[in-house]
């Protein structure tokens, strides 16, 4: 079912996410090429130039800098999180700086954190792509990390963390190739774009790895608002629903409560993404696919400190405990609301296949660069 992509087309970003609690955010796309076109021993030169003249990590102020007020979104939320947990790992200083949902004052914030002494600005998401990579050329000895997206202009003060979604994708393919009852799942995504294929491709191959026989479909929103509109993404999974399937995967951002609400009203189950949906759709939705952004910022950001040249570029998975879905959290009480808490035996299923990734025993290629 592969759709292949052309490795001439990466994403930097990636996204999804956002909107509201836990979604995903409209990419941006540059070439594979692009990713990192900085090498490590550049990160190792300006390094040592500065290892006599650093002051103790202890020293340090990180400032995280938000692309729209703070609100609610639990996705972006989780970069506050992951302050607090910087301060406690690594003893430095931190701040956040909550921008409007306007390029402009996101750059006066950019600006403001270097000015008031930051030594790494945080930010998450899509963004960032023309922001960054300007203030960065302009200061030098300043860190960026950009969590969630790489920019196609890097620079040796410019770091990114992105994620391996497909993994996780396929641990809830795995859940709905197991309980469907027609042998027919679908996917929705906001929009065709390689990218989003990460969640929808890998979704049905988990699906076929546990039942070769199921059927699928897969719709896009699109439309003037794809990573926003509800309505039009409750229509894609009424329609999906009506060919057959009674397990409906949701990567549409604002869209996904779309589908939920159409899951509520009818005979099939959901699956959300980024975040713990559950309590919008209590069991109606079987679980999530969980981007822990918060963990990998810590990580970045410790490697950043410790000057690691594996700061520049990371890309993280199941194994770093940055993709995950909620059957194999460690506090299942979180997920009380989730359908699949219903179903131990699954769980241990999930947990198998899970372990099977990590360990190579499972391979999955990345759906945005197979042909």
């Amino acid at each position: 079912m592969k759709k292949r992509r052309l490795l001439s087309i990466l994403l930097l970003s990636i996204v999804l996410i956002v909107a509201v609690s836990g979604y995903v955010q409209s990419p941006t796309e540059v070439k594979k090429a692009d990713i990192p076109n900085i090498n490590s021993s550049e990160f190792a030169l300006r390094a040592n130039s500065n290892q006599e003249t650093q002051s103790p990590i202890s020293d340090k102020l990180v400032i995280y800098v938000t692309s729209k007020p703070l609100g609610t979104n639990q996705f972006h939320l989780m970069g506050k999180d992951a302050m607090v947990e910087i301060e406690k790992k690594y003893g430095v200083k931190t701040d956040l700086y909550e921008s409007e949902d306007d390029p402009t004052n996101r750059e006066e914030n950019i600006r403001a954190a270097v000015n008031n002494g930051a030594n790494i600005v945080v930010v998450m998401g899509t963004e960032w792509g023309d922001i960054i990579p300007l203030v960065a050329s302009e200061n030098p000895d300043v860190d960026f990390l950009i969590a969630d997206q790489c920019v196609e202009k890097q620079l040796p003060n410019i770091h990114c963390t992105v994620f391996k979604e497909y993994e996780a994708a396929f641990l809830i393919g795995v859940m709905a190739g197991s309980l469907t009852e027609t042998d027919h799942i679908g996917a929705i995504g906001a929009l065709d774009i390689p990218f989003l294929h990460r969640y929808t491709d890998a979704f049905v191959e988990g699906a076929q790895y546990v039942n070769p026989d199921v059927k699928y479909e897969i719709r896009w929103v699109g439309g003037d608002n794809p990573f926003g509109d509800p309505a039009r993404a409750k229509e894609q999974a009424l329609a999906i629903y009506a060919t057959g399937a009674d397990q409906i995967f949701s990567a549409t951002a604002g869209g996904d409560r779309g589908v939920f609400e159409a899951a509520s009203q009818n005979n099939f189950y959901a699956y959300g993404v980024d975040v713990n949906n559950c309590p919008l759709a209590p069991g109606k939705i079987v679980d999530n696919l969980l981007k822990h952004v918060d963990v990998a910022i810590v990580d970045a950001v410790g490697k950043i400190l410790t000057e690691n040249p594996d700061a520049l570029y990371s890309s993280v998975g199941v194994a770093e405990g940055a993709v995950g879905v909620g059957a194999t959290a460690e506090n299942p009480e979180q997920n009380k609301d989730c359908f699949i808490m219903t179903k131990p035996d699954l769980i241990k299923k999930v947990i198998e296949v899970q372990e099977k990734i990590i360990n190579g025993e499972i391979k999955i290629e990345d759906p945005m660069f197979v042909k």
